[in-house]
C-alpha cells in the first residue's frame, strides 16, 4: 500500500478519546426498537444531543454504504484556498481559540491528496490528481469512542472484498449519525490496520458533495 493511503484518516469533530469499546457484527444490538428518528435530529438549544455524541448503546443500528452513495469532494482545498476562512471567523466569535488558531486545527484535520471520492453499489473509488482507485467493500461492523469529555462516537467500518491492490483494507465513516440514514457529509478513515486507525483523532479528511459550491459547503459549516 502506498504510504500517503495508510497515512490518511479521519474522525467526529470532537475531545480526544480516553478509550475504546469494540462492538462487532455478533455483538450488536438485537432490540427491534427504532432508532432511526434519533439519529440525526438535535436541538441546537440541547448540548447532550446524538449529533454531540450522547446517546445509549440500543440507539445504534447497522448501516450499510448505500448511507454514503455518491460523488462526494474534499473540504481541503477549500480550506486552502480561503473559501472556508469564514468557517474560521464564525467558530471563533463562540470559541476559545483564534480564526487563525481555528485554521491551523483544521489545516491538520482536512490534511489529505484524496480530493474526490465516489461511492455506489458497494464500491469506492478514491481519486488521487484525477487518477482513480478502486475496491469493493463489506460491513465489518461498528465500534464505539469515548472521549474525555463524556461524549462518545461510532464508526461504521466497512473491509476490503476485492479491488485494486494499493486500495485500502479497511475504510471507516464517521459522520455523527449512530443508524441507517442517508449521510450529507463525512469524515474517512483508512488503511490496513483496523485497531490502529480506531486510534487516529488528528487527521480526518472530511467530504460534501460535489454539487456543492465552496460556499454552500461554508454555509451549511455555519449553520451547525
Amino acid at each position: 500500500m502506498r504510504k500517503s493511503f495508510a497515512k490518511i484518516s479521519c474522525a467526529f469533530l470532537v475531545g480526544g478519546a480516553l478509550l475504546t469499546t469494540a462492538l462487532p457484527v455478533a455483538a450488536e444490538t438485537k432490540d427491534k426498537t427504532s432508532a432511526h428518528s434519533h439519529s440525526h435530529k438535535h436541538d441546537h438549544g440541547d448540548e447532550k444531543t446524538v449529533y454531540k455524541g450522547y446517546f445509549e448503546d440500543d440507539q445504534i443500528k447497522p448501516r450499510t454504504l448505500a448511507d454514503w452513495q455518491g460523488d462526494w469532494q474534499s473540504l481541503y482545498p477549500h480550506l486552502q484556498d480561503g473559501t472556508l476562512d469564514k468557517v474560521m471567523a464564525h467558530k471563533a466569535e463562540g470559541g476559545d481559540r483564534t480564526a487563525d488558531e481555528y485554521r491551523a486545527y483544521y489545516e491538520v484535520g482536512y490534511r489529505t491528496d484524496v480530493d474526490r471520492i465516489v461511492i455506489a453499489d458497494g464500491s469506492v473509488t478514491f481519486y488521487r490528481d484525477g487518477k482513480p482507485l478502486e475496491a469493493r467493500y463489506e460491513d465489518d461492523g461498528y465500534e464505539i469512542l469515548t472521549y474525555k469529555k463524556g461524549n462518545r462516537g461510532v464508526r461504521f467500518i466497512f473491509k476490503k472484498a476485492e479491488g485494486d491492490e494499493d486500495a485500502p483494507l479497511y475504510i471507516q465513516f464517521s459522520d455523527h449519525r449512530i443508524a441507517p440514514e442517508k449521510s450529507d457529509h463525512y469524515h474517512l478513515y483508512w488503511g490496513d490496520d483496523r485497531a490502529k486507525i480506531l486510534e487516529e483523532l488528528t487527521n480526518w479528511p472530511t467530504y460534501f458533495p460535489v454539487s456543492m459550491s465552496g460556499d454552500d459547503i461554508a454555509h451549511a459549516m455555519m449553520a451547525h
